[in-house]
């Protein structure tokens, strides 16, 4: 009888451990994502001393975000198919070295030009670590679990995105926007030593295996999320991009610091909350985001001038775009199955164009028409975002998931 009882305890220890996230592997790509969207945010609050140093205009200097962004939606496809093959901790570990690299440089660099290409190899750096993310992380999670570990891997880009203008501004004021891109480079490089003793090296696909992107594109319900995927980052990235104009049209330009804060924390927030429903309440959860996010821009447009309703909308919007990323690389990975290391690059792909789009698109608004247009356009986009997913019962975003 004692036997029994021992041997029913162990098997419950052994069942309890093998259902275990892996913490320490996931931190690995948790830090992954947030060096490469810190890398890419980081100009964005230093602007006006790059400008000064590369003896260009602070809107010629913003392309360095643009082009960041443009090399990632334009290598991820093609170098995630070239490295297909290889086992995984090989990529991300050249990713990650490029982009540390390419941020030293980049620290050292007084030319225009040169600061340019190093952010567009920097870019692609990135194209090669977000497609591998999501896939990494369900590989190595136990079934059942693996959504809650695609929300952990993925945190870092929503972190990344609320924290990124703020740190980079924070470390220029400590020693110029060169401290910056030298602490981004020293933070990759413990990633790498994370990455190099947390992670385990699940091996690539087999050529064989690798499905056309012709193919992956007909899988039923992937072109619902990628085109709610597209609205929806879309009309983040008109508003997010030129928050610091809105607030300024709002009567609020000397809180802008602290509107960016209460939009970090709850983007902070959103993240712990998702990822403890996200295996089982998926479809909830994206329909709650899109419908939460849109409701904010609408309270933005209609009520701008009351600064406690800026303040709560953009709170909320922070909350609801905090697991954005988790939402639609989940659904992509439920609906691809075997396709999912395509699949992911081409979201991120759209997930990367969306957000050079955003800019484009939010610059010639305001030119052209007012800031307030911004906030209508957004909200525009992210009811056609709402109703596809809200559509999307049977493939994209099923009652199941």
């Amino acid at each position: 009888m004692t036997d029994t009882n021992t041997e029913s305890a162990a098997s419950t220890a052994t069942a309890a451990r093998q259902d275990r996230l892996p913490g320490r592997a996931l931190l690995g790509l948790f830090l992954a994502g947030f060096i490469s969207i810190l890398t890419e945010c980081l100009p964005a609050g230093l602007l006006p001393e790059m400008s000064r140093t590369l003896h260009t205009s602070v809107s010629l200097t913003g392309q360095t975000v643009t082009l960041y962004a443009l090399a990632t939606a334009l290598g991820a496809i093609p170098l995630a198919r070239a490295t297909a093959t290889w086992p995984r901790k090989h990529v991300l570990q050249l990713a990650l070295a490029v982009v540390v690299v390419t941020n030293a440089l980049t620290a050292l660099s007084s030319d225009y030009t040169l600061t340019l290409v190093l952010r567009f190899v920097a870019g692609l750096g990135t194209g090669l670590i977000w497609p591998l993310l999501g896939g990494y992380a369900a590989r190595i999670a136990p079934k059942g679990r693996q959504g809650r570990a695609i929300a952990i891997a993925l945190a870092g880009t929503p972190i990344g995105l609320a924290l990124g203008i703020p740190l980079g501004t924070w470390l220029s004021s400590l020693g110029g926007w060169h401290l910056a891109f030298y602490a981004s480079a020293a933070v990759g490089v413990v990633t790498m030593a994370w990455v190099l003793v947390a992670l385990p090296n699940p091996p690539g696909q087999p050529v064989d295996a690798r499905l056309k992107i012709s193919r992956v594109l007909v899988i039923p319900g992937l072109r619902p999320i990628l085109f709610a995927l597209a609205t929806y980052m879309i009309a983040h990235n008109i508003l997010y991009t030129y928050i610091t104009d809105f607030l300024s049209y709002a009567g609020m330009a000397g809180q802008t610091g602290w509107v960016l804060f209460a939009f970090g924390v709850t983007s902070v927030l959103s993240v712990l909350v998702v990822g403890t429903h996200i295996d089982h309440h998926l479809r909830k959860l994206v329909v709650g985001s899109t419908v939460l996010f849109a409701a904010c821009v609408l309270v933005l447009a209609v009520l701008a001038h009351t600064p406690v309703l800026v303040y709560v909308a953009v709170a909320a919007w922070g909350f609801a775009f905090g697991s954005s990323p988790s939402l639609f690389v989940g659904a992509a990975i439920n609906a691809t199955g075997e396709a999912t290391d395509v699949a992911q690059s081409i979201t991120i792909t759209v997930f990367s164009a969306s957000i050079a789009v955003g800019g484009f698109i939010g610059g010639l608004l305001l030119a052209g028409l007012s800031t307030a247009s911004i906030t209508w356009a957004a909200l525009i986009l992210l009811i056609a975002a709402a109703a596809t997913v809200i559509a999307g019962r049977k493939h994209s975003f099923p009652e199941k998931a």
